[in-house]
């Protein structure tokens, strides 16, 4: 039997083509009982309508890059589960690309040329921004999910202040009497990192008589956080570290407990993301949350704006981060009662 093609829902309906076409184009204008007629058509002859044909009409594909070098990553199963629910449920198709490793850069922006995307979702703070830009400078609506700040940004950005990040994770360790701190972030290169560590370092700058210290994994992982941590055990460690994320966190975690140290009397550690794993009863991590439902929701918003208003101006938009207490450091001095 031949597939059902919009000519003959028009004639099965008794209306033009062109009515077809609105009914099924998301926004159009037409009127309840036309959409009726056509829909009813639709249905008796099994016509499903092709958007890959009426791309060439409407000069709009539909589809999102949503684009990625952390797949390795466990928090990030979570944020692309939430970003294509989120795109199918706006009536929007993700084209996934998976930039981890040695991946071609300039390749992956000409390959998502090629195929029409009508916006780009880069979720990474690890790419660098020439990477972003590519797509704004061909006019490609392009947002930068877990990207850098920026008072005056080249691209839109969605995220939290990693600089406040660092902040707050150095105060959480000096309110629990920490004499000597260590941040453990992830790539150097990453600017996720570099502001964790510079708000980390600025307020630790308060408090001179706590050691401070700093390292670097090779990448935000289980694997690099073990590796790294058993570097540190084997010169002697710091009586806390301020993860740079939670699975580098877990990996630090597991070295630590292996080395037959306890956590949190001997060692404490707090991560960033409260990513699932971090609840986990063997795991029960205190880390800082960052909001990614929030976070994707208003990316969303942002690229369906862009969508709409090819004039629309880059911005960035900041969400806060709270502590998450779970079990991974020391409790808080009880407060002194006055006589």
């Amino acid at each position: 039997m031949a597939t059902a093609t919009l000519r003959d829902v028009a004639i099965r309906a008794g209306v033009s083509r062109s009515a077809v076409s609105r009914t099924f184009t998301q926004g159009a204008s037409v009127s309840a009982k036309m959409r009726a007629r056509v829909e009813q058509a639709a249905d008796e002859l099994g016509y499903s309508p092709n958007f890959l044909a009426r791309s060439l009409t409407t000069r709009r594909t539909g589809m999102i890059g949503l684009v990625s070098d952390n797949f390795h990553n466990p928090v990030f199963l979570d944020v692309f589960d939430l970003f294509t629910r989120g795109m199918q449920d706006r009536g929007l198709r993700p084209l996934l690309v998976n930039l981890s490793g040695a991946a071609d850069l300039d390749g992956a922006v000409q390959m998502l040329r090629q195929y029409s995307v009508d916006g780009v979702v880069v979720a990474s703070s690890t790419l660098p921004p020439s990477f972003s830009m590519a797509f704004r400078q061909a006019g490609i609506p392009i947002v930068n999910s877990f990207g850098r700040h920026a008072t005056t940004p080249l691209v839109d950005i969605v995220g939290i202040d990693n600089v406040a990040c660092g902040r707050l994770a150095a105060k959480e360790l000096m309110a629990r009497g920490y004499q000597s701190v260590a941040f453990l972030g992830g790539p150097k290169g990453a600017t996720s990192t570099q502001d964790r560590l510079k708000g980390f370092v600025e307020e630790m700058a308060r408090h001179p008589d706590v050691a401070v210290s700093h390292s670097f994994a090779s990448a935000y992982s289980f694997d690099a956080g073990r590796t790294a941590m058993q570097a540190l055990l084997a010169k002697g460690p710091a009586e806390a570290y301020f993860g740079g994320d939670d699975v580098l966190s877990i990996g630090a975690l597991s070295a630590i407990r292996d080395s037959g140290r306890r956590v949190p009397e001997d060692i404490g550690i707090i991560g960033v993301n409260d990513m699932s794993m971090a609840g986990w009863a063997n795991i029960n991590l205190t880390t800082i949350r960052q909001p990614v439902p929030e976070i994707i929701d208003a990316s969303l918003c942002v690229i369906e704006a862009m969508l709409a208003d090819p004039e629309h101006q880059p911005h960035s938009r900041l969400f806060d981060c709270v502590l998450v207490e779970r079990g991974t450091l020391r409790p808080r001095p009880a407060p002194i009662n006055p006589a």
